[in-house]
Parts: structure tokens; C-alpha cells; sequence
């Protein structure tokens, strides 16, 4: 017999954890609401991945408009010389603009730099 009032003391010790918590009351006043908002839908990582997946679209694109196509274009021979004495004529013919490339990169880093010091201001409020 008090082997069983110990297994039923477990039991009702394991029933106890497992019941659920009460929810907590909800903050009070505008500043609480909206941080509590913050925190449990997780918009400071939401936003931040949408604006740095912007910035890094723009990267891409600038990439391949400004090196890949131009290669493409050098590879497909758009102007139809074959022969190796117009190579040159045909290379000028492409624009390997890098300046765009370089602007987006730096844009990009720059983009990434500031959401990082934001995630660590945030990170130290106390917000996820």
C-alpha cells in the first residue's frame, strides 16, 4: 500500500506540471502594447529579412545586367562576326557597366550595416 500513495503522489505531482499556466494579463498602456506586439509576432527579424532580401535583389540584378548579359551577349556573337579580326569591334560593343554594380554593393553594405546595429538596439531592449 505505500507504494501505491507514492505513485499516486507522482501522479498527481505529474498531473500539477502538466496543467496549463494561466495566460499572463496584458500590458498596460500604448508603449507596452506595442512592444509586447513587437516581441510576440517578431516584426524587428520580419522586417529586417524583407529589406535586406530588397537590397540583395538589387545586388543580383545589378550583377547580372552588368557582367553576366554583357558575356552572354560576347558569347551568343550578337553583331554575327565570325571571324577573329572583328573580336575587338565586338567586345566595345558590350557595356560592362561596373559603376552600377559597385553603387548597388556599397548601397548593400551599407543597408546591412544599419538593420544590424538595429537588430542589436532592439536585441538590447529586450525585444526578439
Amino acid at each position: 500500500m505505500p507504494e501505491d500513495d507514492e505513485m499516486l503522489e507522482e501522479l498527481k505531482k505529474i498531473r500539477a506540471l502538466l496543467e496549463p499556466k494561466p495566460a499572463p494579463p496584458a500590458p498596460k498602456g500604448l508603449w507596452k502594447e506595442f512592444l509586447d506586439f513587437l516581441s510576440k509576432y517578431k516584426i524587428i527579424g520580419l522586417a529586417a529579412a524583407f529589406i535586406l532580401a530588397i537590397y540583395l535583389g538589387a545586388l543580383v540584378l545589378a550583377l547580372v545586367k552588368d557582367f553576366v548579359m554583357p558575356i552572354i551577349g560576347l558569347a551568343l556573337n550578337p553583331l554575327g562576326m565570325g571571324n577573329l579580326a572583328d573580336a575587338k569591334t565586338r567586345f566595345a560593343s558590350q557595356n560592362f557597366v561596373y559603376g552600377d554594380f559597385l553603387v548597388a554593393l556599397i548601397t548593400f553594405i551599407i543597408v546591412a550595416f544599419v538593420i544590424f546595429i538595429l537588430v542589436k538596439v532592439t536585441k538590447r531592449w529586450g525585444l526578439e
